[in-house]
């Protein structure tokens, strides 16, 4: 008995002699990182950095082990360490700034690649940068991008579009994990509401993607990428409020249910239900939101490590803007003017990989979507479903990485206007193929091809072309040319054709247009003595385009004319993206661009109306650890943009001016796992009414009950507004109580109207 306790003790002491401790300091720089996560791989064990920047881990058996530290917007570092006896082991990270230059990003080729090496140009956006400023959905927060511009489309009912280097927002083509659901009509609705805890990162390709992703990848694809179950907090919430009354809430949870099946969860909901009207028209500023979103992605894991993932969203939101006594209670009549918008989408997204040696993938998406809509006492009652499926077969040869694939798209569209007299329906079938030969280390070409059937019109060929030159590690350079195509559905696109006093006119069958795109790209990495970092991108385009089909507002003020162009549209211009990192904590992300986007026909040539010329945007970060304080200046400039008069007597400015929207956050990190920001938006208190007598014109009058036209042959004159006295192709009449001839119109719109507010958030995450 006593052999037996004797033994017992010893493996006792056995044990806890062969148990050792890992201690460390995780920094950047000279920097400690408070709250910086370290894991110790093939154990339970998981921890975070104190405030100094300091980790521990004790009790870890002997054996061999990673250890992985990470921090967000910092890449992570992996070491392996041995645990051979009960020795104190030492275990330092000197994390990096992820400058996303090394990310791994699939938009550009349908297949994983590093930046580095693809060769078609990516930017990646990490949540890191888009909390800079802090926004209630992504179609907001891509205002601080270079390039890219949030453009409004109506001052009542805020819906919008985003423009890349100019092109209108219907030649973007929107994406969540790779797959088109965002489209048309409800491309300002599905990228609202996405919640940020899901958001791994955004890739955004400039130019045209026709070749890999078909109609409407013309001007660029913005790509959502969500996250990975593994990659996930266990919990995270991120709420904020400001004093105008917006609010906005943000959860993700992650659960694993048995051991295959991990099932992320996200959920965003906002609100605001706060008339405000500084600019003194009678009509609110901003539309009221009350808006909820639902996430939810499964992954399962398989035998043969294959992939198989199926995500689902729900949307619905009711937004309306108008006159300040608007209530549900008018909707749709014609006694106070709103615009009032009641929208449910479901959308349903897949991946699976076959079960084969080669690698093939079946990826597949679907939306639906419903919106009940009325603008003033005109319904819009509108239905649209998109299913979309798409196989790829990635075989590499020798030098040869080949990619084939085949699509097939279904589109249903219908409404209540008199342009949709039957439901639309179209069947796109497409096969593609790329070959990307690496002929050496500095030198790749890309060769693509794609071919699409639209049973409406036709066939469509589009191919594609791209060289890569390494020179080094640090200079890299990039040619790309193509081809791109776009079908054209007006009511799911402009939102000018539903609302205001313009009546639309459709002179012909619109065909669809035709763009041909070459870009050169040129990536610079300094690497300084002292450990800063400085990247520089500079990308300059052209892009020319025939059959383009652009409104054009000015050979009627009482018309939007759409026709396909008897001429050529062209844009062309450069942008630069400069990254800068210090190792005291200071970085600065600066963005500049020059452009110009005309039309030629019958030998005039115009700028494109709503478009700049130069914009800019910034985001400089300091980070002062004595503190546990964060600090982001974001900003960004537009140059002048042609703006939709009425009339040569409308008194407004033809030109808006050049101006600014810029922001200013503090972030508080001490506590563990929690976030305390605060900051003001919009420091100047820029809206687009200074320098304007109004904006929305004849807001006193939106139902054009006192607009007098004429036909132009005799001096008899209408009432406009009044039922059975419209006179087609009539010019307003200039009277005392409408000195300018004008209409009720809201589409002179260039900026937001909200003004300077302040605003607070919590951030809470659980690892």
């Amino acid at each position: 008995m006593k052999n037996l306790i004797l033994s017992f003790f010893l493996l006792i002491n056995s044990i806890v002699i062969a148990q050792s401790s890992i201690k460390g300091k995780v920094t950047t720089g000279q920097n400690p990182l408070p709250s910086a996560n370290v894991i110790l791989k093939k154990t339970n064990k998981t921890t975070v950095t104190d405030s100094e920047g300091n980790y521990r881990f004790t009790n870890v058996p002997q054996g061999n082990y990673d250890i992985i530290a990470s921090y967000t917007g910092f890449t992570a570092d992996k070491k392996a360490i041995s645990v051979t006896d009960s020795l104190d082991i030492t275990v330092d990270f000197d994390l990096k700034e992820n400058n996303s230059l090394d990310e791994v990003v699939v938009t550009g080729t349908l297949k994983p690649v590093s930046r580095l090496e693809s060769a078609v140009p990516v930017e990646v956006y990490k949540p890191s940068f888009f909390k800079k400023n802090p926004t209630a959905n992504v179609f907001e927060a891509l205002q601080n991008v270079n390039g890219v511009r949030p453009q409004l489309n109506c001052n009542v009912c805020n819906t919008g579009d985003i423009h890349i280097n100019g092109l209108e927002g219907p030649y973007t083509l929107v994406l969540i994990d790779g797959m088109p659901i965002v489209s048309g009509l409800s491309t300002v609705y599905g990228l609202s509401g996405i919640p940020n805890s899901l958001l791994d990162r955004i890739e955004i390709v400039k130019g045209p993607a026709s070749s890999l992703y078909g109609s409407e990848a013309v001007g660029g694809l913005i790509n959502i990428i969500t996250k990975k179950p593994y990659s996930a907090p266990l919990f995270s919430a991120d709420s904020f409020t400001t004093d105008w009354g917006e609010f906005n809430l943000d959860l993700g949870f992650k659960a694993n249910l048995g051991k295959t099946t991990s099932v992320l969860t996200g959920v965003n909901y906002f609100n605001y239900s706060n008339p405000i009207d500084n600019n003194n028209d009678n009509f609110t500023d901003v539309t009221l939101q009350d808006r909820v979103s639902v996430f939810q992605k499964w992954n399962f894991e398989r035998k043969s490590n294959k992939l198989l993932s199926v995500a689902g969203r729900y949307f619905y939101e009711d937004r309306w803007g108008g006159e300040l006594q608007w209530n549900k209670s008018f909707r749709g009549g014609d006694e106070v003017y709103g615009e009032s918008i009641y929208t449910k989408r479901w959308e349903l997204l897949g991946a699976y990989e076959l079960p084969f040696t080669e690698k093939m993938l079946f990826n597949f998406s679907y939306t639906d979507h419903d919106q009940n809509s009325v603008y003033g006492n005109t319904p819009y009652i509108a239905k649209q479903r998109i299913g979309f499926g798409q196989l790829t077969w990635d075989k590499k040869i020798n030098n040869h990485d080949l990619l084939f694939g085949s699509a097939l798209r279904y589109q249903y569209y219908n409404d209540n206007t008199t342009a949709t007299v039957e439901e639309d329906i179209t069947w796109i079938p497409s096969l593609f193929v790329q070959d990307e030969i690496a002929f050496n280390e500095n030198h790749k070409i890309l060769l693509g091809a794609r071919y699409d059937y639209n049973n409406n019109h036709g066939n469509i060929f589009t191919p594609r072309f791209a060289y890569k030159w390494k020179v080094n590690n640090n200079n890299i350079i990039r040619f790309n040319t193509g081809t791109g195509f776009r079908i054209v559905n007006l009511f799911t696109e402009e939102h000018a054709a539903l609302t205001g006093s313009r009546d639309v006119i459709v002179l012909e069958t619109l065909k669809p247009e035709r763009s041909y795109n070459a870009n050169l790209n040129y990536l610079k990495k300094i690497y300084t003595n002292k450990g800063a970092f400085i990247g520089i991108e500079t990308t300059a385009w052209y892009t020319y385009f025939t059959n383009s089909i652009l409104p054009d507002y000015d050979t009627n003020p009482n018309q939007i004319i759409y026709k396909n162009l008897d001429g050529y549209a062209v844009t062309t211009g450069i942008s630069t993206n400069i990254d800068m990192i210090f190792g005291n904590g200071l970085k600065f992300i600066v963005g500049a661009t020059f452009m110009e986007v005309s039309k030629k026909e019958d030998e005039i040539k115009t700028q494109q109306i709503l478009t700049e010329k130069f914009s800019g945007t910034w985001a400089i970060s300091y980070r002062v650890n004595p503190l546990y304080l964060d600090i982001d200046y974001t900003g960004n400039v537009y140059g002048p943009m042609r703006l939709p008069l009425l009339g040569d007597l409308d008194p407004r400015a033809e030109y808006s001016p050049t101006w600014s929207i810029q922001n200013i956050q503090f972030t508080f990190n001490k506590f563990k796992n929690i976030e305390i920001y605060a900051g003001i938006k919009n420091l100047l208190n820029w809206t687009p009414n200074k320098g304007n007598p109004f904006i929305i014109a004849r807001a006193h009058d939106p139902f054009d009950e006192n607009v007098k036209v004429s036909d132009g042959n005799t001096n008899d004159t209408n009432n406009y507004g009044q039922k059975g006295n419209f006179v087609p192709n009539g010019q307003v009449v200039d009277t005392a109580d409408n000195p300018y001839a004008l209409t009720f119109d809201p589409s002179y719109v260039y900026g937001p109207n909200q003004g300077i507010r302040s605003f607070l958030g919590l951030r809470y995450t659980l690892r």
